[in-house]
């Protein structure tokens, strides 16, 4: 019983503190914007359902924590009505209820009346305070311990790997990958567990010359201690890893961010790329983790950071830096995909805006309300097919079967 208590807590609480600042921040993101923007707000939440704790702040915005610690919102003044999905219609019932009510200076000051820049604006701060949120965190992490650089430099070759059919050599040191400038082995894994069965080209230094070499990374399945099992592109190489081969780099403020934003781009690259393969039926959809898979990565790396760590210090600064290096790839994944042009996301809000701004109306609420239940269908729809994919990964139901034997 004591195993399964500290289980909950393992897989759990990090989780759901890491999703709350991920959600916190992309609807601060939303809220900032708006008050930019003199948008009239209503509240602020933290989590759903009823609240735990409430209180108002002086321009009467609502702050509240719901016992429902699952997400979060900002609530618009007037979105508690239809004017949620408004065409002309009701905006021009919206205007005349706030004129009666209000007066007319206060139409302004409602956020389906602003400028449709100010609405495409507060729309897509969200995502970006997301994407902001990563840069800071890699950025952050990489000013407190620095980085422990391996250079992509080939010291073995796999015999009938993908590397060896393209004649990579010991002492070839790859510098570029799809085009992509490679500066890390790490940053050569990235491209290459997501491109299994892509001919890829890659810049290789070798002696004094560059030559150019064309490999297919070939899949394979493997265990991660955090990710579990999945399938990965390989290319058969082992790198260089004597400890003359690291290279200890220290960051100002200024380098930090400025490798924290490439980490951030190339982390967004390899998502639409990813997700690109999983849509044209590429890369396997069983690839894909909901909520559940995060969880249990999340579980996963505290229990590998607490192994690892000598003592509490040691887990405190490098099990928080890990934990939060994930945080940081979830927050630029979670402002992906809320630019993705479905009803109920961001980029479905942004999609109706390119509409009105192109026919100089607003579309019709009937086909509004119809996109988001459509969207809220397709949204759930993915999240049950991930949530069957985590669940199957996790061998809950060989668990469940077994019970039965």
């Amino acid at each position: 019983m004591t195993h399964v208590l500290r289980d909950v807590v393992i897989y759990s609480l990090p989780c759901l503190a890491l999703l709350t600042l991920i959600i916190t921040v992309h609807e601060l993101g939303h809220f900032l914007a708006a008050k930019a923007c003199g948008v009239a707000i209503d509240r602020f939440s933290i989590g759903f359902g009823r609240a735990l704790a409430s209180w108002r702040d002086r321009s009467g915005v609502e702050w509240r924590i719901g016992w429902i610690p699952l997400g979060g919102y900002v609530r618009f003044a007037g979105d508690e009505n239809a004017a949620s999905v408004p065409d002309q219609h009701d905006l021009n019932q919206l205007r005349q209820d706030i004129i009666r009510s209000e007066g007319v200076e206060a139409v302004g000051r409602y956020f389906h009346f602003k400028p449709l820049w100010q609405r495409a604006f507060i729309t897509v701060a969200g995502p970006m305070a997301n994407f902001l949120l990563a840069i800071a965190i890699f950025a952050s992490i990489l000013m407190v311990f620095g980085s422990h650089v391996l250079p992509a430099k080939v010291a073995g070759i796999l015999p009938g790997s993908a590397a060896a059919a393209a004649g990579f050599r010991p002492g070839d040191v790859i510098i570029q990958a799809d085009g992509h400038p490679i500066r890390s082995f790490d940053e050569l894994q990235q491209i290459i567990q997501i491109r299994g069965g892509l001919p890829t080209v890659f810049a290789v230094r070798r002696d004094a010359q560059t030559v150019s070499l064309i490999a297919t990374p070939r899949w394979k399945s493997v265990s991660d201690p955090v990710t579990g099992a999945q399938k990965v592109g390989q290319l058969g190489i082992a790198p260089a890893q004597d400890l003359k081969d690291f290279v200890s780099v220290k960051y100002s403020p200024w380098s930090a961010l400025v490798v924290g934003t490439r980490q951030t781009w190339q982390t967004l690259q390899m998502s639409v790329f990813g997700l690109s393969r999983i849509v044209t039926g590429q890369i396997s959809a069983g690839q894909l983790h909901g909520p559940l898979g995060i969880a249990q990565m999340t579980g996963n790396l505290v229990k590998v950071s607490a192994e690892a760590a000598p003592n509490v210090k040691s887990l405190i600064l490098f099990g928080g830096g890990n934990l939060l290096k994930f945080a940081a790839i979830i927050s630029v994944g979670i402002g992906f995909m809320n630019l993705l042009p479905v009803p109920v996301l961001d980029g479905g809000h942004l999609m109706f805006y390119l509409f009105e701004a192109v026919t100089r109306r607003p579309v019709s609420a009937h086909i509004q309300a119809a996109g988001y239940r459509v969207g809220l269908a397709l949204l759930l729809g993915l999240m049950l097919f991930a949530t069957w994919n985590d669940l199957q990964q996790s061998q809950v139901f060989k668990f469940i079967g077994g019970l039965f034997l």
